[in-house]
């Protein structure tokens, strides 16, 4: 069994607590590594590490092109390491071996795309109003960034925000969840193997509130950058205004996924199904709410009954399951609890619905792909997030009353639509409410594209040009060419 340290300054350290956390495989239910359970003392300890090499030589000195370099060297050890670190993934959040795979593969592109970026960001001269001075801005990097990553897709996450602190010239704290650490404790090895100087990649793990809310109040943190649920970005966001440090909080969803009656029927379908079922539904832009037009929803949801029904469900390594379980017990207690809750309130469930438990599902923490249809949006499973597999299918008869749906909800974070007509898709863009709009297609992302949300879904952006601004701050400087020798009052 791999017991893990901190990554504290380039060197490894056991916790100061002298504690672990299990870290438990979903699929059999055996721990297979521990990771240290963090406290308050290695958080002033990951901190001041993180601060000393920000503005050490070592690393402020270095040029934006010599970060760049940096960030390709890791981007290559990443490539080079991608099965290994996908199998570690696997194992610890239960995510399909394909999907997590893809993942490690596009996280290098990620970190290649910001190391091409580091040197294209500047200032720019300004056209003075005034006489005998010369203006321009420069572009710095704030300091400190913590960054604090969530269970479903630990990797990936993390890099969306590593890569761009670095190459902006931050230096960074990662805090991922306790449940699913490992992996980015080896992101953290490739991190020293890459040459990046002591103290500007730090990890350290553990429980929220005794590692968490130390590092995210610490004075020397100049920004947190946070990926999670609606309640813990709200606490993030609050402790942030205490000292107004900057914050990227990309959170929940309740995306509506909108099909009219002239769509590509057998497309929408396998769009639908790949919005929600794809990860066992734990993705924050999962497509949950499927707006179907009247004339279509019947025939619609026999096809999609009929094809999800059709999944394969077991163990995430074997490269041909299509649904794995769920990445951890207490959110597998919750999505049934939100199963319940759907039936309850009068919805109808034409799929799954339950548990499964047997030959094939390990220890048994496997949710069945689920539909409810006959669902209002006044319905909890059709406001709140669930983050599983569970689908509400609600039903609209025109355009106005399709976004009206679509925009009653306090996320924003995605959405789709599925039309042949171009000019009802433009309009759909332009009125849905959310981060991100797919026309055609569902669940697609890029390192070149801005990822974030509107209203509760978030403040910031991931990803293209927009996500380096994130961890920049503009200065503004006035050089005096001609100075003003009349009047000592007035020197410009």
């Amino acid at each position: 069994m791999k017991t893990y340290q901190h990554m504290i300054g380039n060197e490894w350290r056991d916790p100061a607590s002298g504690a672990w956390i299990d870290s438990i495989e979903p699929f059999s239910g055996e721990v297979w590594a521990r990771v240290p359970r963090g406290n308050a003392q290695d958080a002033e300890l990951a901190i001041e590490a993180a601060h000393r090499a920000f503005v050490s030589p070592a690393w402020a000195g270095l040029s934006a092109s010599s970060r760049g370099a940096l960030l390709r060297k890791l981007a290559a050890l990443i490539e080079r390491d991608a099965e290994a670190l996908g199998a570690i993934e696997q194992r610890s959040n239960g995510k399909l071996i394909v999907e997590v795979a893809g993942q490690m593969r596009h996280a290098a592109q990620w970190v290649h795309y910001y190391a091409g970026l580091a040197d294209k960001v500047g200032g720019r001269v300004v056209p003075m109003p005034k006489p005998g001075i010369f203006g321009y801005t420069r572009r710095e990097p704030l300091g400190v960034v913590l960054a604090i990553t969530p269970w479903n897709s630990p990797f990936a996450l993390t890099i969306w925000k590593l890569a761009p602190a670095l190459a902006a010239g931050n230096t960074i704290v990662i805090k991922p969840s306790e449940f699913t650490s490992a992996s980015i404790f080896e992101l953290a090895r490739l991190c020293i193997e890459a040459g990046f100087p002591p103290g500007v990649v730090n990890v350290v793990s553990g429980y929220g509130a005794e590692i968490g809310e130390p590092l995210a109040n610490h004075p020397r943190v100049a920004k947190i950058a946070f990926t999670g649920g609606e309640h813990g970005g709200r606490s993030v966001n609050v402790a942030a205004a205490q000292r107004f440090k900057r914050v990227t909080l990309e959170l929940g969803g309740k995306s509506a996924n909108i099909v009219f009656e002239d769509a590509d029927i057998e497309q929408a379908v396998k769009g639908a199904i790949a919005g929600i079922f794809s990860a066992a539904g734990q993705t924050c832009m999962a497509g949950s709410r499927l707006l179907l037009q009247d004339t279509i929803h019947d025939r619609f949801v026999e096809r999609l009954v009929e094809e999800a029904g059709k999944a394969r469900i077991g163990d995430p390594s074997d490269p041909g399951t299509q649904v794995g379980p769920i990445s951890n017990r207490p959110h597998f207690e919750k999505v049934l609890s939100y199963i319940d809750i759907a039936k309850n309130e009068g919805a109808t469930c034409v799929l799954g619905g339950k548990a499964l438990s047997g030959p094939g599902y390990g220890q048994g923490q496997f949710i069945a792909p689920t539909i409810f249809t006959n669902v209002t949006n006044s319905m909890r499973i059709a406001r709140e997030e669930v983050f599983g597999p569970v689908l509400s299918v609600i039903k609209f008869a025109d355009m106005d009353e399709a976004l009206e749906i679509a925009n009653d909800t306090d996320y924003g974070l995605a959405g789709a639509v599925w039309t042949r007509d171009l000019h009802r898709a433009l309009h759909c863009v332009e009125r849905i409410q959310a981060g991100t709009v797919w026309v055609n297609n569902y669940r697609t992302t890029s390192f070149a594209t801005p990822f974030g949300g509107y209203k509760h879904s978030g403040l910031g952006r991931e990803g293209g040009v927009e996500a380096i601004e994130e961890y920049l701050q503009t200065k503004s400087v006035w050089i005096t060419t001609q100075p003003n020798r009349e009047n000592p009052f007035v020197l410009g």
